[in-house]
């Protein structure tokens, strides 16, 4: 086993920076081949839900021995040229899955973003609702501050005055 943190590195360079590099040198030809546009596009939605699945399952995953090498492994399987592994894995697996469940998917994305879109109202408001209620207890807390002190009579300012000039002077 390598070490976790070295592994973790490993993934970091193989897994995203080295594919990331590779796509944005494709996307970056003034006549970049749909082939491979289509290749990267298809890598970063197997990674995108790789890392979806494994940020659910982590902890049922993680504990497995050599995870990280088999996950490294599988990275790397995916994207080198001898293999193109990513084609693979989306023509066989991925690609017919999602059609078969693609409306089911659609249908479930569109009650979520219903779904969080009401959410987002009703916290809004309670936000909104909770805001003015604090400006209000501020304005009422000021108000009552500078109404709390009696202002001093003109004739007990006057008093004052001559008894500082009289100690003072």
């Amino acid at each position: 086993m390598m070490g976790s943190f070295l592994t973790r590195g490993l993934v970091m360079v193989f897994g995203y920076a080295y594919p990331a590099y590779e796509c944005f040198k494709t996307v970056e030809k003034n006549k970049p081949e749909i082939e491979q546009l289509r290749f990267w596009c298809q890598y970063w939605i197997l990674v995108a839900m790789l890392t979806v699945f494994e940020r659910v399952g982590d902890t049922f995953v993680s504990w497995v021995p050599m995870y990280s090498e088999a996950k490294l492994a599988f990275f790397i399987y995916l994207w080198y040229p001898k293999t193109m592994g990513t084609t693979y894995v989306y023509d066989s697996f991925f690609r017919p899955y999602i059609a078969k469940h693609e409306p089911e998917i659609d249908r479930n994305l569109l009650e979520l973003k219903t779904r969080a879109g009401d959410m987002a109202i009703l916290y809004w408001q309670k936000a909104a609702t909770y805001g003015q209620t604090r400006v209000f207890e501020i304005l009422q807390y000021v108000a009552s501050q500078s109404t709390a002190r009696p202002r001093p009579s003109q004739q007990t300012l006057n008093v004052r005055c001559m008894i500082n000039l009289s100690i003072g002077g």
